[in-house]
């Protein structure tokens, strides 16, 4: 599949654009930026786009109004259609964010519920309980996602609210000409609804990339061949800048090892989840380490692991945000790109990822640990390429069995010798071959 040799550029398009927190019902085309973006995203060595919310809704985009509209903050259908068809001559696929778990109070259908109560055609969309109340004094209650009343869930064992979902995803492929959709809360999702929504896109598009917001659990239970081909790994987001942080490789290399190593116990052996340093929804990884020279190393980290990568835009300049300072401060709009050093270093690894079988399908195997460095291998087809990472400022001395003497970095593009000792400069990351 074309998403498992990817690197995915993560955009959220209100903040992106610059929109107003509350739907202001004026139509603006700001979608339109996202094109200027296209040599700058092609430059870093992003081959695909992750859009963030983009449909009609009351506010932050998971609040969803009308699944056919472009939300009018960003501009109209045709804005978009345009947007999608240029990424697509650039060589950029599209994925948007299927929120099907929930749905804002300005959804029509729910607006009807609050009219006309049980009378209502959409009654049973949604779980509605006559005798209770709402946050909102609706008199009624109905069930809210985690407890917001603002996002209010849907029935997804109703087949009606089913057939209407689908029948947006196949409007949004028609239409938009879409290559995936990633999953808003996938973990709540049903499991039948994801079967369903499996069968549907396979046999609208080839390859289409159904990726699940994943938090916690076994993956496994939603990402299989009946349901998503991806989920978000939110197991190694932590463990990698925790590793940095408290300057204990164990911990990364341990999620890695129950992820994807040669044990029995091994979960996701030959699976491709999309990882990633940050995102909308947590501080940048700028802000959370606690050692600047850590910065790209742990984007050779998450180049080098088992996975997809994805950068959160303005992440692949340094861009730095705190989780406490809220959404807004995640979300920003950029007047325009910034290429810099570390925008370099990451369009060296999007090269690198994309061009090496072994890093987008090999094995993960663990050979040098300790709590400042770790080395690993990823193996394919009989191709071999050590990943090594020295997060320590002194340098380090090593021995490991490898099939040859000397090795070609591919970051630096020097002949590197490992035999008898292999050195590792500090606060330096290897991808031998």
């Amino acid at each position: 599949m074309w998403a498992y040799e990817s690197v995915f550029y993560q955009i959220y398009p209100l903040g992106f654009c610059g929109a107003p927190f509350e739907n202001d019902g004026v139509l603006t085309h700001r979608i339109t930026k996202v094109a200027s973006w296209i040599p700058h995203i092609k430059e870093i060595g992003a081959n695909a786009i992750y859009f963030s919310p983009i449909f009609e809704s009351d506010t932050h985009g998971y609040n969803t109004r009308d699944y056919k509209q472009l939300d009018v903050r960003l501009g109209d259908n045709s804005d978009f259609k345009e947007l999608c068809s240029q990424l697509h001559s650039n060589g950029i696929k599209v994925v948007i964010d299927g929120v099907f778990n929930h749905v804002g109070r300005g959804f029509p259908p729910f607006m009807d519920v609050i009219k006309n109560r049980e009378n209502s055609p959409y009654f049973h969309w949604f779980n509605i309980d006559l005798n209770g109340n709402s946050n909102y004094n609706d008199g009624l209650w109905y069930e809210g996602w985690e407890g917001n009343y603002d996002l209010v869930k849907l029935n997804l064992y109703n087949n009606d609210v089913v057939e209407y979902l689908l029948d947006a995803v196949t409007f949004w492929i028609k239409e938009f000409d879409i290559d995936g959709i990633r999953l808003d809360v996938a973990y709540c999702l049903d499991f039948d609804f994801l079967r369903r929504l499996r069968k549907h896109v396979d046999s609208l598009k080839d390859d289409f990339f159904l990726v699940g917001e994943m938090l916690h659990g076994d993956y496994n239970q939603r990402m299989n061949p009946e349901m998503l081909n991806s989920a978000t790994n939110y197991e190694c987001y932590k463990g990698l800048y925790s590793s940095f942080n408290s300057m204990n490789m164990f911990e990364i290399n341990h999620s890695l090892l129950r992820q994807f190593g040669p044990e029995n116990w091994t979960l996701y052996k030959g699976k491709h989840l999309l990882s990633f340093v940050d995102n909308h929804d947590v501080t940048r990884v700028a802000s959370i380490l606690s050692n600047e020279n850590h910065l790209p190393l742990i984007y050779a980290l998450l180049f080098g692991m088992p996975g997809i990568p994805c950068i959160y835009y303005g992440s692949e300049c340094g861009e730095r945000a705190d989780k406490n300072q809220g959404d807004p401060a995640l979300r920003p709009s950029f007047d325009k790109p910034v290429f810099n050093e570390l925008s370099a270093y990451i369009a060296k690894l999007s090269h690198i990822k994309k061009s090496q079988q072994a890093l987008n399908y090999g094995d993960f195997t663990s050979v040098v640990l300790t709590n400042r460095q770790c080395i690993f291998k990823r193996s394919c087809n009989g191709e071999n390429i050590y990943v090594a990472i020295n997060a320590d400022e002194n340098s380090f001395s090593c021995s490991f069995n490898s099939e040859k003497d000397t090795f070609t970095d591919l970051i630096s593009g020097n002949n590197i010798a490992v035999k008898p000792d292999f050195e590792m400069k500090g606060y330096t990351a290897y991808i031998l071959k």
